[in-house]
């Protein structure tokens, strides 16, 4: 029997039964496809693994380890790949089950009248209008806010495209049964179903080839079509209907506010990834273009066919009159019909502006020629004039279900569709100008000086007329790529406008030098406007480290206070954006000390920006995993340090995050609401911080700084300073298979070495999380715990721990904290990965290191649950703890698997011509599957 829309929530029932009754419904179709697929033997076999590693979950039952063991052993190699994609693809399933009960739990709550939830932007309004915030305050904040998504490509995207569009379909036949359908609907539904399913079986779970950046814009752009293009505009509906419900007056007015806009790294992002350059930015702002103009034009056509009025029934005003006028249809059939006229004359237009802007096969041609549009503006106050006329002639209500949102899109996303950010490390940088200072005859070895000579050198430099580069010398092919990139961002903007590229990263910030290095590189590339104090595209430092964190705000001082920075800073409206790197500093300095060293630079350089008078945004580069950053990011946002968001805040959007949270168009809708609820909270809270508040939260912090040091001591001694351990974690992890996998355009590190610090931040932790034992979320936390009550007298013992009770229940900072590392530990699991410290062929290196790993797990977990009071992982988060435990049964398989492939692959590397590329498909199907369950991988 199919669902009601709104699940039973009356006292007693069970909220989470539709949610079984979908996880069992695919999960009988999978098996039904497995069976007709495979056969009956596969099916059996399966179905055995799956309760034997419940058993041996469930009772801890060391013969069940036995029996799984053996079971694993003695399967094929073809029937262990069957075996691997039955249980990744009920990862998959299970995880479209959730999504979709999400989605009904969240419609529940609508259609019963109860409050708004924590959370929404009406949850955030009710708050303020509490605290005294006036309706004048927030819509001014609207109107001057930037809330910036940044999608960016990394090597732990491991799902297909074909794969999100299949698993798309079933999340839409799925939320179909919640509405009622007739007995012939349903017996469709679930053939529908039943094939979709189906072809998942039957597609190719992995690449055999290697991701170009290219497919990472293509991937990157689903999400546009599936979520941003109709959600966001959407959700600017919603806010501003929430603003008029909550203040007890009218919708609110925000005119041509554009708040949130989408950003993006994919194809601009060169750091460490030698395959972009100056043509692949250009495909990627090309691709941009193209896919929003597609999207124009589609919803252009469509209004078309429905704005039929004619004039022989209503008027119209003169500047719709004279827009019909100017359109290319001159058909005496439409005669009367004036927006039909305007609207085929408006795609025209935008059919013309997408040729020009790289569009090559626009599919429905146009009627007649025109001229392009300027710009989005115009194209813009052209539906403006449609909807000015419709609104004055009882129209209004015509302009809602299609002109209202395209008109809203046109604002958000121009012609450009996303802010395409340029990043390279300060080291090329230094490399390219020391290149042309020595071929101008400017300095011969600029590498050489010393901070000072190089900042003095560089400012004396930008106030020349002249440039350092001439044709009549010949360049290395890094100098020529790196000036190519520069000349093509200042083609891109002028061909699609100012938004299409604005913002210049730079890794790896250690001194002032390397932002003045950017200015001239600018300046070199026609960017920088000397004589006009201009540059048109903002220079912003990367501080990724933990002593990069220490000095970013003194190297923001003397950057702020540089004469000619000051005029640039002031072209920009006395704004300048600081990013700070979650994923290194992670791995540089361990989980409390990097968030410690975090909030302290965030606090610092609030300090430094209030005094130079300039605004700060932030950008936040958070990965996927909480030991790069992740986590919720509506608790994140709010438990910045204050004065730190004001309204205007970026984050990366990384890894298989951008598939969980954007491939639901309704969960993608609710996350970006998330957003920008947070940002509205975080910004307009009144924060006092006087007399005892402000004495309380001095307190909290020097603890921390205390309990931070003390962290950073303890997982640098394991990571950085044990003899071995690199050994044991390229052993005891599938980083290697990882390294091979196509995964993504970049490379897993940065050099081709086995050292820790070379290792990109990313596949450092998504090889922790494959091991189950996703050691950058919480390793040093129990130490520091520990040893700082314990070195107290016996008398202050209690009164230490009472004090870190009472900043996890008053500190949202620290609260937040535990709440992320508490997430993380209830996906740990230490039984798996000492499977995985197994494939340590040293005994007594596997052996030292596995227990000091399992003695710091057992700490941290009774630390955590000697601040907080729950004796079980996230007590807090019921829904979150029954889905993790729900999933184990069908994860744990593929752990086993994995490991159970791993040693059989690498015994066959060592045995020339032994190689079986099933075993190596095996370990990658694997790898797949455990990311799809774990849900935070990269």
């Amino acid at each position: 029997m199919d669902k009601h829309v709104a699940p039973d929530t009356s006292a007693g029932a069970d909220k989470d039964a539709p949610l079984k009754e979908d996880i069992r419904l695919l999960g009988r179709l999978l098996g039904d496809v497995l069976r007709d697929q495979e056969g009956d033997a596969v099916f059996d076999v399966v179905e055995t693994i799956r309760q034997t590693a419940v058993r041996f979950r469930r009772d801890a039952d060391p013969e069940a380890g036995q029996e799984l063991t053996s079971l694993l052993h003695k399967l094929t190699r073809n029937q262990t790949i069957s075996v691997v994609r039955a249980f990744s693809y009920f990862s998959h399933l299970a995880n479209i089950a959730e999504d979709q009960h999400h989605n009904r739990r969240r419609r529940a709550h609508l259609l019963n009248g109860s409050p708004p939830r924590e959370g929404s932007v009406g949850y955030a309004l009710g708050k303020l209008r509490a605290a005294g915030v006036d309706q004048p305050t927030v819509e001014n904040f609207f109107r001057n806010a930037l809330i910036a998504p940044v999608l960016t490509a990394h090597p732990t995207e491991v799902q297909r495209k074909s794969i999100l569009d299949a698993e798309h379909d079933i999340a839409r036949l799925l939320a179909e049964r919640d509405a009622p359908l007739t007995p012939k609907e349903q017996v469709r539904n679930l053939q529908l179903m039943h094939a979709r399913i189906a072809t998942l079986w039957q597609t190719r779970m992995l690449r055999y080839t290697k991701l170009t950046v290219a497919d990472e814009i293509e991937n990157a752009l689903s999400y546009y079509r599936i979520t941003f293009l109709r959600e966001l505009p959407a959700l600017y509906d919603d806010i501003e209907d929430e603003i008029g419900v909550q203040y007890h007056g009218k919708p609110a007015q925000l005119g041509d506010a554009a708040y949130v806009q989408m950003g993006s790294w994919i194809g601009g992002d060169r750091d460490g990834n030698p395959n972009v350059n100056a043509d692949t930015m250009r495909h990627a702002v090309m691709r941009h273009a193209t896919t929003i103009l597609d999207w124009y034009l589609d919803e252009v056509h469509a209004l078309g066919a429905e704005l039929s009025t004619s004039t022989l029934m209503v008027d119209i005003t003169p500047a719709m009159q004279s827009l019909a006028e100017r359109s290319t249809d001159q058909s005496p059939h439409r005669e009367d019909e004036p927006y039909r006229r305007a609207l085929i004359g408006i795609y025209a237009r935008l059919a013309a502006s997408a040729r020009e802007l790289g569009a090559t096969n626009i599919l429905r041609k146009e009627v007649g020629h025109a001229a392009p549009y300027r710009d989005a503006n115009a194209f813009a106050a052209d539906l403006e004039i449609v909807a000015e006329s419709l609104a004055a002639n009882h129209g209004a209500m015509l302009i809602l279900p299609r002109l209202a949102g395209l008109m809203r899109a046109a604002r958000i996303f121009g012609f450009h569709l996303a802010s395409l950010d340029m990043r390279q490390t300060s080291d090329v940088h230094e490399r390219v100008l020391a290149e042309l200072f020595e071929k101008a005859g400017v300095e011969a070895d600029y590498a050489a000086l010393s901070e000072d000579g190089k900042v003095a050198l560089l400012l004396a430099e930008l106030a020349q007329p002249r440039l350092l580069y001439t044709p009549y010398e010949s360049y290395s092919e890094e100098t020529e790529s790196e000036l190519a990139i520069v000349r093509a961002a200042r083609e891109i903007r002028q061909r699609y406008g100012a938004r299409a590229i604005r913002n210049y990263i730079i890794s790896h910030t250690e001194a002032v030098s390397d932002l003045l290095e950017v200015l001239l590189l600018q300046k070199e590339g026609g960017l920088l406007k000397v004589s006009q104090g201009m540059s048109e595209v903002m220079v912003i430092p990367l501080f990724e480290t933990i002593p990069d964190l220490q000095r970013a705000a003194s190297i923001m001082e003397t950057w702020m206070a540089m004469p000619p920075v000051a005029r640039i800073i002031e072209h920009q409206g006395r704004l300048q954006e600081v990013m700070l790197g979650y994923s290194d500093s992670n791995k540089d300095g361990g989980f409390l000390t990097s968030n410690w060293e975090l909030y302290q630079a965030e606090l610092k350089l609030v300090e430094v920006f209030e005094r130079a008078g300039v605004k700060l945004r932030l950008f936040h580069g958070r990965g996927g995993t909480v030991g790069r950053g992740g986590g919720p990011s509506y608790q994140a946002i709010l438990a910045q340090p204050p004065g730190t968001v004001n309204g205007q805040i970026r984050l990366t959007e990384q890894g298989e995050i951008i598939a969980s949270k954007f491939s639901n168009p309704e969960i993608g809708r609710r996350n970006l609401e998330l957003l920008v609820a947070a940002t509205l909270e975080a910004s307009l809270t009144p924060h006092a911080a006087e007399g005892a508040k402000a004495e309380r939260l001095a307190r909290f912090e020097a603890v921390m700084a205390e309990l931070s040091a003390r962290a950073y001591k303890a997982y640098r001694d394991l990571v950085y300073e044990t003899p071995g351990f690199t050994d044991y974690f390229f052993a005891a992890t599938p980083i290697a298979e990882i390294a091979e996998l196509n995964l993504g355009s970049r490379p897993a590190s940065r050099k081709s070495t086995r050292r820790i610090e070379d290792l990109r931040a990313i596949p450092w932790g998504f090889s922790w999380g494959q091991c189950r034992l996703l050691l950058p979320g919480w390793y040093g936390f129990g130490s520091a715990v520990s040893s700082w009550i314990e070195d107290a007298p016996q008398e202050e013992r209690e009164a230490r721990l009472a004090t870190l009770q009472e900043m996890f229940r008053e500190w949202p900072f620290f609260a937040t904290l535990l709440s992320n590392m508490d997430m993380v530990l209830a996906k740990t699991d230490l039984a798996i990965a000492s499977r995985y410290a197994g494939l340590v062929p040293d005994a007594a290196l596997r052996e030292r290191i596995f227990k000091r790993i399992a003695a710091e797990h057992g700490e941290t977990i009774r630390r955590l649950e000697a601040i907080t009071g729950a004796s079980e992982r996230l007590a807090g988060n019921p829904l979150l703890a029954r889905s993790i435990q729900n999933r184990f049964a069908y994860l744990d398989p593929l752990n086993h698997l994995q490991v159970e492939l791993i040693h059989r692959h690498r015994a066959m590397s060592r045995e020339p011509g032994e190689m079986d590329p099933r075993v190596h498909r095996g370990i990658h199907l694997s790898i797949n599957g455990v990311a799809a369950g774990l849900r935070n991988t990269g």
